[in-house]
């Protein structure tokens, strides 16, 4: 039979749609590989023309074998509930468990943030310490001038400010980890899939948004796994508001000033504000997704084929690996995009205009003449009225009126302008801002915001109202320039990442314009 006449064949069986014939012709017959371009061309047009898809043919395919031979195979299998159930099975039937199983997994979570916020805060102490002896070592050692007060006042606040924060990073994906280790989140992800279909979702979008806590990037990637379009394209689009792991030092220095370091009951007040902040992720990312489940229209099915390990001894190696990477790739990525940040920031924050600089300074000193100022408050003063002047406070001042209305003051434009690289930048941002000229060297960032007063009212800068409104921004807008170039390669087009963007950032300028209205 000559090449064409097969080619003539297999082109009757795709357009007869006897799929999985042309199927097996297509897939496991070397001759295709010696055809001419020509008929490989006639082929590939056929299949264009008849709207021939392979992966999904060999799912329905798989599907259907398991429809056909599972009620055979399941009328001959019998079980012993009491001696044939292994260990696996008997722990299955208590996590899987219909109204147990989310009970437990949400009690486990609560868990997790308890220890993040509880457990750090004597490692983070030292570190902090560590940061400001390091600081003052430098303005030491340094001689005077522009690049000691770039040492001092902005790479060392800067990197410092962040890194303070890795014990919480480090706790969460060890616990992560850990689970993931023993088998427990295989489990999670076939408890939940009947939920998530009901949001427009797979079983599968579970371990994306899952992954999203730690970072929303490799999250994305790994919706690659889910094999319906649509379901991926929503897993995508919501991943991004699932808190991760670069909002942890953002919550937990405006937390401080939001809720006060009180106990309620035997919980700390400070953790379950942060537990509740993830919790308003997810639930946003579920509303989000059930809108866009009537919005966006698809045909294909949806199915959740999973392997459930057995329950195993977590090893300390594998675990030890796995934290070591995500804990290494937020010190290298956050530490380099920091670094970067803070010495621009300090250059801009540094110098500005002469003539409004000079004015600036003349104006904090007769201010303090005027009112009887020690020295320390006029240094801070007119470190103020110079950041003010600057580059820096030009470009907080120029998006001021926007954002005036959330509660937020020019510096915190700056941040949120330098935080679109990294969201952990902001805290990096605070504390750059807060170094220059500042006379409280021994002071850590929160502290000197805490003490952050708006010359014109009178009034704290970081306010519970203004904290909490800064909070909710954070939780809901897009503040990676990173996340929005993995979706725009994940999805092939730049619709999708502005539409994720654009529906996040509404999201969080109403919802934090609502909650300082509130106040």
């Amino acid at each position: 039979m000559t090449e064409k006449n097969i080619v003539a064949q297999l082109k009757d069986k795709l357009i007869a749609n006897t799929d999985y014939q042309a199927l097996i012709q297509i897939h496991h017959s070397d001759w295709l590989e010696h055809l001419s371009q020509e008929l490989k061309d006639e082929i590939a047009e056929t299949k264009l023309q008849i709207g021939f898809k392979s992966i999904p043919l060999q799912i329905d395919e798989t599907l259907q074998r398991y429809n056909k031979f599972s009620p055979v195979v399941n009328r001959f299998l019998t079980f012993k509930i009491q001696k044939g159930f292994s260990i696996t099975d008997k722990i299955d039937r208590l996590v899987t468990h219909k109204i147990l199983g989310p009970a437990i997994f949400f009690l486990i979570m609560f868990l997790v943030f308890q220890i993040i916020f509880s457990w750090a805060e004597l490692p983070m102490n030292w570190i902090e310490s560590a940061f400001g002896s390091l600081s003052t070592w430098a303005e030491n050692i340094l001689p005077g001038g522009w690049f000691s007060d770039l040492i001092v006042q902005g790479v060392i606040p800067g990197v410092g400010g962040v890194m303070v924060f890795i014990p919480q990073i480090f706790l969460l994906f060890l616990m992560i980890g850990t689970m993931e280790e023993i088998g427990y989140m295989s489990r999670v992800v076939f408890m939940f899939d009947q939920i998530m279909k009901q949001f427009g979702l797979n079983g599968r979008s579970l371990i994306s948004l899952i992954s999203g806590g730690a970072c929303a990037i490799p999250a994305i990637m790994s919706t690659r796994t889910i094999s319906q379009q649509k379901e991926r394209l929503i897993t995508i689009l919501i991943t991004p508001l699932i808190s991760c792991s670069a909002r942890i030092p953002v919550y937990t220095l405006l937390i401080g000033f939001a809720v006060p370091d009180v106990q309620v009951y035997i919980f700390n007040a400070r953790g379950l504000a942060f537990m509740g902040l993830y919790l308003l992720g997810i639930l946003m990312a579920f509303i989000s997704a059930l809108v866009m489940k009537y919005v966006i229209k698809a045909k294909e099915r949806s199915f959740l084929m999973l392997s459930l390990p057995e329950y195993k001894r977590p090893r300390i190696k594998n675990i030890s690996l796995f934290v070591r990477e995500k804990v290494g790739a937020f010190i290298i990525q956050a530490g380099k995009i920091i670094l970067l940040i803070s010495i621009v920031l300090w250059a801009l924050a540094s110098y500005g205009p002469i003539e409004k600089m000079e004015q600036a300074e003349k104006d904090a000193t007769s201010f303090s003449q005027e009112n009887g100022l020690g020295d320390e408050e006029t240094g801070n003063l007119i470190a103020a009225k110079k950041i003010e002047a600057s580059y820096a406070g030009h470009l907080g001042k120029f998006i001021e009126p926007a954002i005036k209305p959330l509660g937020f003051d020019w510096k915190i434009g700056i941040a949120l302008i330098t935080s679109f690289a990294a969201r952990e930048v902001f805290v990096g941002t605070m504390a750059t801002i807060y170094a220059i000229g500042s006379e409280s060297e021994n002071l850590s960032v929160s502290q000197k915001m805490a003490a952050d007063v708006n010359l014109t009212t009178g009034e704290k800068v970081y306010s519970p109202a203004a904290s909490w409104s800064l909070l909710i921004f954070y939780v809901f807008a897009l503040q990676c320039l990173s996340t929005i170039a993995i979706t725009r390669r994940e999805t092939g087009s730049w619709k999708w990442p502005l539409i994720q963007f654009l529906y996040m950032g509404v999201l969080a300028y109403v919802s934090s314009y609502f909650v300082y209205q509130m106040f």
